[in-house]
């Protein structure tokens, strides 16, 4: 497939349908993003072959300006067969509220909403966005499972499973009022189902379902290494974190780094560069402002010309996802309440940040003689030998509430 268009599926209320999608790309100093379609309507299709005829046939439509367009026509038949990563199933997503939230639900979830997302933007459907806006969880999807553990994190889920119940319809209604199946040559289907027809008989994957089978396993089969996200693997080269940050403002994305053990934000003075989604951190770094301390990182032009570029991909690591929503309820309740990773992981990052800012108040307020400092201690370090804080822990919440609402004051929105 061209590198910057790629064959997708939708589920939508008439069915499984394909369509091309131009993911986000930079010409001339600006953002742009197309599906197959025109002014009035987006293009889909029951089956590949049905696609693969239109594109061969129909010379203008809405991707005919993309730089890569040259060589869809020219491709085979199976090269526009959607990989499994590009299936999005709108018209399944009230099922994955069904059960409690994993890793894989929540993963095809933030899959789809981005999806959704993205038809929104491209196809001026403003009721998707409020009906994505209306909870703030979805916004929080990137972040795995982090940001719905716990007793906060149940109630985030279920607030979203309730207006998926209420207003999902609303979605997939804007959605189908604007899909439409053009017609097709005949002759031109014929010639595209008999390519997928010849590479099915060869034992090629042909629908959107055919994948080769794995080989069976020998019976002491060596553990295979997983590949990379080669995303992550981009940002883990240049030594800078992408960090998810969920607070009672809402989920945002900024960048830090480590230059000799010492924490550096996108930002500065002590203000942080915050912003309410991946693709709005991108869009900033493409503007090239070097206001911020992390033009003295070695490799921080190797962001920019990314960026720059329309390349560059915001994906967070789960280890640099941080919820501070909820943490005040749970130290409220006692250390048996408290989730200690989503405790660790906040403390790391309000320890970092003041750190950076040359505060100092953190490491004063956590030192273990302080009651705040003694309850963090006993849920991060257990010790049956010590001492169990005893309710009521009015002032550790307290202190820790002050905590939290300084480092939320260092957050500059975008």
């Amino acid at each position: 497939m061209a590198a910057d268009i790629l064959p997708i599926e939708l589920g939508l209320t008439a069915g499984d349908l394909v369509t091309l999608w131009a993911p986000r790309w930079r010409e001339e100093g600006e953002d742009w993003e197309a599906f197959l379609g025109d002014d009035e309507a987006l293009f889909v299709f029951p089956d590949v072959a049905a696609m693969a005829a239109f594109v061969r046939t129909v010379p203008e439509h809405d991707l005919t300006d993309h730089p890569a367009w040259s060589v869809v026509p020219r491709l085979a038949a199976v090269d526009l067969v959607p990989e499994q990563i590009q299936h999005y199933d709108l018209v399944g997503v009230p099922e994955l509220f069904t059960e409690d939230p994993d890793t894989w639900s929540i993963a095809e979830l933030a899959e789809v909403v981005a999806m959704a997302r993205s038809l929104a933007d491209v196809c001026g459907l403003d009721v998707v966005h409020e009906v994505l806006d209306s909870s703030p969880g979805f916004a929080m999807l990137d972040g795995g499972t982090l940001p719905f553990g716990g007793r906060e994190g149940s109630r985030l889920w279920e607030e979203m499973s309730g207006v998926v119940a209420q207003r999902w319809d609303e979605v997939l209604d804007a959605v189908d009022g604007v899909v439409r199946t053009p017609e097709v040559d005949s002759e031109a289907v014929a010639a595209a189902a008999t390519e997928l027809a010849e590479v099915a008989a060869d034992g090629g994957p042909t629908a959107l379902d055919d994948a080769p089978e794995a080989p069976e396993p020998a019976e002491e089969p060596q553990a295979a290494a997983e590949p990379q996200d080669p995303v992550l693997a981009f940002w883990a080269e240049v030594g800078i974190d992408p960090v998810r940050i969920v607070s009672s403002r809402g989920g945002h994305y900024t960048l830090r780094c480590y230059l000799d053990d010492a924490p550096l934000f996108l930002g500065r003075s002590g203000t942080i560069d915050v912003f309410g989604s991946p693709r709005a951190l991108a869009r900033h770094l493409a503007e090239g402002t070097d206001d911020h301390d992390l033009v003295t990182v070695a490799t921080w032009s190797q962001v920019t010309d990314r960026a720059n570029a329309g390349e560059l991909e915001i994906r967070v690591d789960d280890a640099n996802s941080y919820v501070l929503a909820g943490l005040a309820d749970d130290l409220a309740e006692g250390p048996e309440t408290v989730d200690p990773v989503q405790l660790d992981l906040a403390v790391e990052l309000i320890t970092d940040a003041d750190e950076w800012a040359g505060s100092g108040d953190v490491p004063a307020a956590l030192v273990a003689s302080e009651p705040l400092g003694w309850l963090v201690s006993f849920v991060l370090r257990p010790d049956p030998t010590r001492l169990a804080p005893s309710p009521p822990f009015d002032a550790e919440v307290a202190a820790w509430r002050t905590l939290v609402t300084g480092f939320e004051d260092r957050l500059r929105p975008h």
